[in-house]
């Protein structure tokens, strides 16, 4: 095909760029309902490496030293770790993506090959107790991943609403449990979000 300048040619690689853009980050679709997509037997394999030593240690252990800790408190540190996270010193947050349940857990997220996008545990009152990547805030017990799990007894699960994230273009869906000891007592809770897109991928649907 012949042009008759150099002009209509460059009109034409102009609509193209303008195009291709649209089509090369296309929003992924969301595979499924997150409570159909996340089985039982999803469910059981979670609590399988949950059921590692350093989950129920470290959580009791935290339980141990916040016994008496008030709801100022929490607050306070609360507010600390959300100003330590735009901050050069972060004692707090240090102290717990640093500790031996984080490391497990980011362990954890790094061999599921996408499967799990974070991953964190709370105490008793809602603290993060270890996590596999830095939160937004330190205090989880007023939101419905922890006052629809640990105050529901030790089977309670709660599967919250899918939410796309544009950086990974999936859709992810927080899959929250009760985390109890070995005499089946609630001692805190845990929130793994899960990659559905990575998850419908390896169901074959």
């Amino acid at each position: 095909m012949k042009f008759k300048s150099g002009v209509a040619l460059a009109g034409m690689l102009a609509a193209t760029v303008f195009v291709l853009p649209h089509a090369a980050f296309a929003k992924a679709e969301l595979p499924g309902d997150p409570n159909v997509l996340i089985t039982d037997e999803v469910i059981r394999n979670i609590r399988e490496w949950l059921a590692n030593p350093v989950v129920e240690l470290s959580i009791s252990s935290q339980n141990k030293l916040r016994t008496d800790m008030t709801q100022e408190q929490i607050d306070a540190a609360d507010l600390q770790w959300r100003a330590e996270r735009e901050a050069e010193d972060q004692p707090l947050v240090a102290a717990i993506l640093t500790n031996p349940l984080s490391s497990y857990l980011t362990q954890v997220q790094a061999r599921s090959g996408g499967m799990f996008a974070e991953i964190f545990v709370m105490d008793a009152v809602g603290l993060n107790v270890g996590q596999s990547s830095i939160t937004s805030d330190f205090w989880q017990g007023d939101e419905a991943k922890f006052q629809n799990t640990y105050p529901n007894g030790p089977d309670a699960v709660f599967i919250d609403e899918a939410e796309y994230n544009e950086g990974a273009d999936a859709w992810l869906a927080q899959l929250n449990m009760t985390m109890s000891n070995a005499d089946r007592q609630p001692i805190g809770a845990v929130t793994v979000e899960v990659n559905l897109n990575e998850l419908a991928r390896r169901r074959g649907l």
